[in-house]
């Protein structure tokens, strides 16, 4: 006999995740409700399929790593920002995806003080960041939510994705920091923090940025 649990109740060792099928809009939207606000798993939704993910300890790590390079880049630019990390960001009916991290940086000015948005009226970020993003859902509901760059570091390597229409092209360069190679920088500040400690990889890059005039 086949066994029912309440989605909310799964509990996911790290590093594993459950896809279910024909889960309806409002079924995701009771599950936002019932899980708990700060938790680990983060959740993808494309027209009825439902992704739960517990990531890793070293997936949070890259994540943070890949953020501190990109508020160093952003602050050496001057260039004002906003993340919003892990926001659950909707399109009705339709997806819903909770990023590692996000960026607003065109737009960082609509989302000042907000926590959470519409993106019926508000836009969605410039920039979203996922570690061992290799889900076809995934990708499928931040097309849909119109995030014009996704960036996924998987097995050492950071892929860029731009939106082109509907769907995402791989680039080698980033449309955000199109004057830095983000491809190899990346990687290798994540290395270098395996190596010396995430503080000092840090250090190290921003020196290398100074250096760079």
């Amino acid at each position: 006999m086949p066994i029912a649990v309440p989605l909310h109740r799964l509990q996911l060792q790290p590093g594993s995740a459950v896809t279910v099928s024909n889960i309806g809009w409002q079924e995701f939207e009771t599950l936002l409700q019932e899980l708990p606000e700060h938790r680990s798993t983060r959740l993808a939704y494309f027209r009825g399929t439902l992704e739960l993910v517990s990531p890793l300890p070293q997936h949070e790590r890259a994540i943070v790593i890949i953020s501190d390079v990109v508020k160093l880049l952003l602050r050496r630019a001057q260039r004002p920002w906003e993340s919003l990390r892990s926001t659950t960001f909707k399109q009705q009916e339709i997806a819903g995806i909770e990023p590692d991290d996000c960026f607003y940086i065109a737009n960082f000015a609509a989302v000042i003080g907000k926590e959470r948005l519409n993106l019926m009226i508000d836009p969605p970020p410039d920039l979203a960041i996922e570690s061992d993003l290799t889900s076809k859902t995934e990708m499928s509901a931040y097309a849909v939510l119109g995030v014009p760059e996704l960036w996924i570091y998987a097995s050492g390597r950071l892929t860029i994705n731009v939106l082109q229409g509907d769907r995402y092209v791989e680039s080698i360069h980033s449309p955000t920091f199109p004057d830095i190679a983000i491809a190899d920088v990346v990687p290798t500040v994540i290395q270098r923090a395996n190596e010396i400690g995430t503080s000092l990889a840090l250090l190290e890059f921003e020196d290398w940025l100074n250096q760079q005039g």
